[in-house]
């Protein structure tokens, strides 16, 4: 897991990027009370590896419902399955409090990285106070398959942007 606090128009957000792992059906509610109890203190929450199939996109649901039952109105969105190699597909997922921030569309997984990565990019516009900003949530490959190609598209792509975007997921970097 990894958290941080940002500044967008003088309001501080919190943001934390999770790889859950095989996050489908195989998830107990009991675990998924556990996960919303950890989360429920952020604003915008981006995970990773979630399913592919029908489970995953149901158990971010289940979350979400949790996450409403923990004190505040959360929202989500699920990606479609990345482009991948074999065995290697999975979804992105964004939940945010539509107290703290407002989404702007329903995101979408980056095309022009797919044929240069294992996995494309889900980007997701956020605003804050008539503030947009952008989150790339990302999964690369296996850190012995050298992330570090992927890395540096990715980087080339953030800085290429018109609107501040924030880097975020697993890099399997050792």
């Amino acid at each position: 897991i990894l958290s941080t606090f940002i500044s967008v128009a003088q309001k501080e957000i919190s943001l934390v990027s999770w790889n859950i792992q095989d996050f489908g059906k195989s998830k107990s509610t009991e675990t998924i009370a556990q996960i919303a109890n950890i989360l429920k203190t952020y604003d915008i929450v981006a995970l990773q590896e979630v399913v592919s199939g029908y489970g995953g996109a149901q158990t971010v649901a289940k979350l979400a419902d949790e996450l409403n039952r923990k004190g505040a109105k959360w929202d989500y969105v699920i990606s479609n399955p990345t482009k991948s190699p074999p065995y290697k597909t999975e979804r992105y997922a964004y939940l945010w409090k539509p107290s703290k921030v407002m989404a702007i569309g329903r995101g979408n997984l980056v095309v022009e990285l797919q044929s240069s990565v294992y996995r494309e990019p889900f980007e997701m516009t956020f605003r804050v106070d008539g503030k947009i900003f952008k989150i790339l949530n990302y999964h690369s490959r296996k850190y012995n398959d050298h992330p570090e190609e992927e890395i540096k598209l990715l980087i080339q792509y953030v800085v290429k942007q018109n609107t501040p975007t924030i880097l975020v997921g697993d890099f399997n970097i050792t």
